[in-house]
């Protein structure tokens, strides 16, 4: 358990690093669009590959297999909430909540928490187990904003060659021929994605500095957050029993949905004109919340689910 809370500080203290550069304008808009574009393009596929470097031992292809079914279940689920759950709302509030509640945080803030609880095999269990959200996430997630008829063959091209998945599928082939690469080149994979934990923290806390923490607080980012953090990773609990997932599986499916509200909620309302006050009030508010939420089902995993 010490060990846990040392990882939160220490996510927290870059984090708090981040805001920081963003006050001192060491890191503006621009600054912050590179160090995104560099984290999802380079650091993080780097990250999932090194986590493919390591030997496996047992079914590791039935294992991936029961990930990605658990974590495509969890999202028709999730759009079936959608149907009901929000429709009391304002039409503009109401694309804000459906998107946040089927698209969560865990491609930046999920793979450093990952990798410090399960090493380098919990990033490899969550890129698997992310594969289904990062499908819906272009297709079924904005729709939500854009009522228009998806050209398929585009949407497929653009999620089947995201880098993170042609990470995983170069992992995979890695895993399944036992490849040994090259020391310097397993050496660069390395050393670049040890960084993802410190830039994604950075990028977090490059966006905390901007908004104003006492502007946050409502009562529906405030359900929401209850909603995304607590009641969300639940239904994933129930999932993770169904298809018996192993311990690491079980943690990954919880702690991956419970990840705050991504920062893409914030952006598509920003561009698709819908409340992007209220989107970036509950990506804010749901990521401070998730510091506490985090630690907590990383303690009832650590007593219910041991390694």
């Amino acid at each position: 358990m010490l060990r846990l809370a040392n990882l939160q500080i220490s996510l927290f203290i870059m984090i708090i690093i981040g805001m920081f550069l963003t006050k001192k304008g060491l890191v503006d808009n621009d600054g912050r669009s590179l160090l995104t574009d560099l984290c999802i393009n380079l650091i993080i596929p780097c990250n999932i590959l090194k986590s493919c470097l390591t030997p496996f031992r047992g079914n590791i292809l039935l294992t991936f297999g029961h990930l990605f079914l658990a974590g495509a279940v969890l999202e028709i689920i999730f759009i079936g909430l959608n149907q009901f759950l929000f429709n009391r709302y304002p039409e503009e509030r109401k694309k804000v909540l459906q998107y946040g509640t089927l698209v969560c945080n865990s491609g930046f803030l999920g793979y450093p928490i990952a990798e410090g609880v399960y090493g380098t095999t919990g990033t490899l269990y969550a890129s698997v187990f992310l594969i289904p959200l990062r499908l819906i996430m272009w297709s079924v997630g904005t729709s939500y904003f854009i009522k228009q008829k998806h050209n398929n063959k585009i949407l497929i091209k653009k999620v089947l060659s995201h880098p993170c998945l042609i990470a995983v599928y170069m992992g995979v082939l890695v895993i399944l021929f036992e490849i040994r690469l090259p020391e310097f080149l397993s050496m660069t994979v390395k050393y670049i994605g040890n960084c993802n934990a410190a830039v994604t923290m950075f990028i977090v806390g490059t966006i905390l500095a901007e908004i104003p923490l006492h502007s946050i607080w409502n009562k529906d980012s405030v359900l929401y957050s209850i909603l995304r953090l607590v009641i969300l990773p639940t239904i994933a609990l129930l999932v993770s029993r169904i298809f018996r997932l192993d311990s690491i599986g079980t943690g990954i499916a919880i702690l991956m949905t419970g990840m705050p509200a991504g920062a893409t909620t914030a952006i598509f309302a920003a561009r698709y004109k819908s409340d992007v006050k209220f989107a970036t009030q509950l990506t804010i508010l749901s990521t401070v919340l998730s510091m506490g939420t985090i630690l907590m089902w990383c303690f009832i995993l650590n007593r219910e689910f041991p390694l």
